[in-house]
């Protein structure tokens, strides 16, 4: 992997609700390097879009970041704390697509003009420089008659259209970090698939890092280089998609990819995680996974476990991987995982060589 464009290292993240503390990240570690795509994923409530956030500043008011750091071209964002500073981050350095569109776009404006001002305060330009920049920026996008398009409201735009719209705000302001947090959940299949065929042809155009934040695993397999696996406000594993699908080893991966409906047997129970995530109120001792896990270990009660290298692109927080540790083996539906990434990559090759359509 080349040098990181951003590292983040044991950030802590939290929020004072009720007069308590909810501890929305644990000692939050990942690396994303310059140009790749890096998938976050994990169940809701894992704590993916908090740790997102911290990238733009923007977390709600009653939240803190308590320690850690979050090294952006050498420079530490976790240590920003006026607007001034952020503003020089937000939106021109680093950028964020919302999962809906709507509660990103004002709908007593203009979609042209909501771009264009975007363009104007973070690159500096005139109105007549910036308004051309959003004409191409949306041609870019693939809305078509970009100069009616730009005088009209997000009510006149369908959803696909909408979340080109909001895509065309981010990289109109050129960024270097793209964060997509589930740009296509509310999405039809069709049109999910253009649009993740738009962002990687963006990414290439633009040289842009891409953070994609889905529940999706198909998505996953589709868009990324590397995964991030977020549990209880830490990434409990880190690597290259073939790594992370192919040879999984925190037992919250196993029992992830294990919860593909794709992998499913005809006849059988789909498999399903027990139980529920713990209470990030309270104070967590050892694996957080722990007592969903029906092969944990004894010392995964006690003690946390650090992470640990499997590969020089690939680590995971599992006591699993210590050397005095039993062989415990995954599910047998991980075994089926290689059989399905490459049916799922050869899909995407023919969708990309016949044209417009996309994956089914």
């Amino acid at each position: 992997m080349s040098a990181p464009i951003l590292r983040v290292a044991d950030l802590d993240v939290s929020f004072s609700l009720r007069g308590k503390r909810l501890h929305a990240l644990r000692k939050a570690s990942l690396e994303l390097a310059k140009g790749e795509t890096l998938a976050v994923v994990g169940e809701s409530g894992s704590g993916k879009s908090v740790l997102c956030k911290t990238f733009l500043g923007m977390l709600d008011k009653n939240g803190r970041v308590d320690s850690g750091s979050i090294l952006f071209e050498g420079r530490d964002l976790a240590r920003m704390r006026t607007e001034k500073d952020w503003l020089r981050i937000r939106g021109k350095r680093i950028a964020m697509i919302f999962q809906d569109p709507m509660t990103a776009l004002n709908p007593l404006k203009t979609i042209g003009e909501q771009i264009r001002e975007a363009a104007a305060l973070h690159r500096g330009m005139d109105r007549k420089s910036s308004r051309l920049a959003v004409l191409e920026t949306l041609e870019r996008v693939g809305i078509g008659e970009p100069e009616l398009r730009y005088r009209q409201y997000p009510h006149e735009f369908s959803g696909g259209m909408r979340q080109r719209a909001v895509i065309a705000a981010a990289v109109a302001c050129r960024p270097e970090i793209l964060v997509c947090d589930e740009p296509t959940t509310a999405l039809d299949v069709t049109v999910q698939a253009q649009i993740l065929d738009l962002l990687k042809s963006l990414q290439k155009d633009l040289g842009m890092s891409l953070v994609f934040i889905t529940h999706d695993l198909g998505v996953v397999a589709s868009v990324a280089q590397r995964v991030a696996v977020m549990y209880a406000g830490q990434v409990v594993e880190q690597g290259t998609v073939d790594e992370v699908f192919h040879d999984p080893r925190a037992p919250y991966t196993w029992a992830l990819l294990a919860s593909l409906p794709q992998l499913g047997v005809k006849g059988e129970e789909l498999y399903s995680i027990k139980g529920t995530p713990p209470n990030l109120f309270k104070e967590i001792k050892g694996d957080a996974f722990a007592p969903r896990n029906p092969q944990a270990l004894e010392v995964d009660f006690e003690f946390e476990p650090p992470p640990i290298a499997v590969s020089p692109t690939h680590w995971a927080r599992t006591w699993l991987l210590d050397e005095r540790a039993p062989r415990i083996e995954p599910p047998e539906t991980i075994r089926r995982l290689r059989e399905w990434l490459a049916k799922r990559r050869a899909a995407d090759a023919t969708a990309r060589n016949d044209g417009p359509g996309g994956v089914p």
